[in-house]
């Protein structure tokens, strides 16, 4: 188990190759009052507005623009502030690893109940996909402390790239309208119930699966660490009767 600071961090994502070079840029060029901290309430703030914003869908479609627009600043403050930390050498592990996650937390819950009560999905569904998110990120974060790697992707899929398909969700959603199907055993409900729904479920099978796979390689990591204590213990002991006797016979 390792030090927050000593955690190695992995973010092979699918758009890395295009927000990498895009993040450094923005690092360079933040005027000297735009610090971690005002970056990482940008986030807060913009998660506030995703959430407002999906529940005035109510009154019109058209708040899903700037929805769309609060997951452009969501990615501005939440990607953004670790890398300007890290550009002007004033991080802060375990205060940073900390307030990031729990602002992840809020963020979800806000985004995913602010779906919930707009027409277009399924409260019960909403809260599905909360549930199934934060498995996974209490997954990520044991994992994380047990093994030293934090790893934020899943298959090349991290909080960028599901920014991108809420976005293109939200485009369609205004342009094609509410789709309602009828499902054989749950009855009528909305297309984009239907792919939140999908995606929780992606997400407690990748939960369960990446759980048992981890749980397996730490069972056999500590095993084999049992058995060297163990055999160092048995020779320490057969040392011990073989020096026994010789200082017995002085």
């Amino acid at each position: 188990m390792t030090k927050v600071e000593n955690h190695k961090r992995e973010n092979d994502i699918l758009l890395g190759f295009l927000e990498r070079p895009a993040l450094k840029w923005l690092a360079a060029h933040m005027p000297a009052w735009v610090t971690p901290d005002v970056l990482t309430w940008i986030g807060i703030f913009a998660s506030i507005l995703i959430f407002i914003s999906y529940a005035l869908t109510n009154v019109s479609q058209y708040f899903l623009i700037l929805a769309s627009f609060g997951f452009v600043l969501n990615w501005f403050g939440d990607s953004l502030d670790g890398t300007l930390a890290r550009y002007r050498h004033i991080e802060r592990p375990r205060f940073g690893f900390l307030i990031d996650h729990f602002v992840d937390a809020i963020s979800t819950v806000l985004i995913f109940i602010g779906l919930g009560i707009s027409p277009y999905v399924d409260l019960t569904v909403a809260s599905m996909g909360v549930i199934a998110y934060l498995l996974v990120s209490i997954m990520v974060y044991l994992i994380t402390y047990v093994t030293g790697v934090f790893n934020i992707t899943s298959a090349k899929i991290g909080p960028t790239e599901i920014r991108v398909l809420a976005i293109l969700a939200n485009t369609t959603m205004l342009f094609i309208g509410n789709p309602k199907v009828n499902l054989p055993i749950f009855g009528p409900t909305t297309l984009y119930t239907l792919f939140v729904g999908f995606i929780a479920l992606l997400m407690t099978l990748y939960f369960l699966i990446n759980t048992s796979i981890q749980a397996r390689k730490l069972k056999l990591l500590d095993e084999k660490r049992l058995e060297r204590k163990q055999e160092k213990q048995k020779n320490a002991a057969e040392n011990h009767e073989t020096i026994a006797p010789a200082a017995s016979n002085h």
